[in-house]
């Protein structure tokens, strides 16, 4: 029955911004209002939208206004030159500063690479790629660079 995740929202204070800051990314509109904007993730399969609302200064937590948006792992290697282009920021997280990302993230048996950066309402954003679902035994986060001299 189920196929995948079609939508996920986040809540933003000013939507011409955050239009602009979505756009950069590469992001296609696919549906507009004065106060909503759905952009498309994968066009027909997935999007995310975006309220401007006073709600968007909910204070951060990872189950409210987190998204991870999935890339090819082979661009994984690029992220960081990518992001750095266009203006945005990483962020640190789990205590990796941004030179330390893309970052392992140990989620046993899978393994994922990802990096962290925020939109301009804070709503923290995460690139993720699959690296291994299938780990033999449980292992520490750690640099994607400390995990692909281990992995070759």
């Amino acid at each position: 029955m189920i196929k995948g995740l079609y939508e996920a929202h986040l809540p933003v204070s000013n939507l011409k911004q955050s239009i602009d800051f979505y756009k950069n990314l590469g992001l296609e509109i696919a549906y507009q209002t004065e106060k909503l904007v759905f952009f498309w993730i994968e066009k027909g399969k997935s999007w995310i939208g975006l309220w401007e609302t006073e709600k968007s200064t909910t204070p951060y937590h990872p189950s409210l206004r987190h998204i991870a948006l999935q890339i090819d792992i082979e661009s994984m290697q690029d992220v960081k030159e990518w992001l750095e282009l266009k203006g945005v920021k990483i962020n640190t997280n789990f205590g990796f500063p941004p030179e330390q990302q893309p970052l392992v993230l140990p989620n046993y048996p899978n393994a994922h690479a990802a990096i962290y950066f925020l939109d301009p309402d804070g709503n923290s954003l995460e690139l993720i790629a699959p690296l291994n679902l299938d780990c033999k035994e449980p292992f520490e986060m750690m640099t994607l660079e400390e995990w692909n001299k281990q992995n070759r």
